[in-house]
């Protein structure tokens, strides 16, 4: 069975829902967000509740993983999310994380995906992780690569024109 929740030592991680509709749309709407994952145009909490309905819920009902919304124990606040995403144009199922600015440059986006991916490779019966990245976002690369994961290949999503980086890690 795959596990819903997970905790590391700072952090809770739970599978996002339409009552983070609030947070989504704080988050999606972010400077850093905006500039390097792209413009979801989400402007409202009823846009937002619908990203979720449509198309993080679907994911975690048929493989039983998605997008975790990442919450600080110590005080409740979310603060991020953290997702192993089945992608259109990828074969390798690829994760991916972003944060309230205020938390970005703690630590938290390794603490948070390193857990997922530990939990990826014991339970969710995946054999490789992949992450993709814009080549002007040097802390996401940083990350990636701090995590293991190795640049194969630069790459363009299906309906995208943007090059990005992609990158990889087996199993070990």
């Amino acid at each position: 069975m795959i596990p819903q929740t997970f905790e590391t030592e700072r952090l809770s991680m739970r599978p996002m829902s339409a009552e983070d509709s609030a947070f989504v749309l704080a988050l999606y709407n972010e400077p850093n967000f905006l500039k390097y994952i792209g413009d979801k145009k989400i402007r409202t909490i009823e846009e937002a509740e619908e990203y979720i309905k449509t198309r993080f819920r679907p994911q975690i009902e048929k493989l039983g993983y998605g997008n975790y919304l990442i919450t600080r124990k110590s005080d409740g606040l979310r603060i991020g999310s953290v997702g192993i995403f089945q992608r259109e144009g990828m074969d390798v199922h690829d994760i991916g994380f972003s944060f309230l600015g205020e938390f970005e440059g703690k630590g938290y986006g390794f603490e948070a995906a390193s857990e997922l991916m530990k939990q990826a490779f014991a339970h969710f019966g995946l054999k490789k992780i992949s992450a993709v990245t814009s080549k002007d976002n040097v802390a996401s690369q940083k990350l990636i690569e701090k995590l293991g994961l190795k640049f194969k290949k630069l790459v363009i999503l299906p309906d995208e024109t943007e090059e990005l980086m992609y990158y990889e890690k087996e199993n070990a």
